[in-house]
């Protein structure tokens, strides 16, 4: 089996590392009512998706 020829720099380690840190999840904005909806859900408040009705939601 190969062994690495050299130690991994910590400058490398933490570069590579970099790209596992937390996004913030990206929210689309509903064309029906216009609140915020993470994409392919379909939206919770007035249960569209795709510019059709998917849900039946209970307008209180």
């Amino acid at each position: 089996m190969a062994a690495p020829k050299r130690r991994t720099s910590k400058m490398k380690q933490k570069m590579r590392r970099g790209a596992n840190r937390w996004h913030k999840p990206l929210l689309k904005s509903c064309p029906e009512c216009g609140s915020r909806v993470p994409s392919h859900i379909a939206c919770p408040s007035c249960g569209s998706y795709r510019d059709r009705q998917v849900i039946e939601v209970d307008l209180v």
